[in-house]
């Protein structure tokens, strides 16, 4: 992967995919719905900044 290209929050993303595939009966329904309101749209602008360069 580019290191210039920037992802934010990608620890994060990378914690949480793995704590839904190992300990999905722990999560929090709330904290993932807040996660798809607020993160998903920057994450998606972020994307589509690197696609197009």
């Amino acid at each position: 992967m580019n290191p210039e290209i920037v992802i934010s929050y990608s620890r994060q993303i990378v914690d949480l995919r793995n704590k839904i595939i190992h300990s999905y009966d722990n999560v929090n329904d709330i904290v993932i719905w807040k996660i798809i309101i607020k993160d998903i749209p920057v994450l998606q602008k972020e994307i589509n900044n690197y696609l197009e360069n």
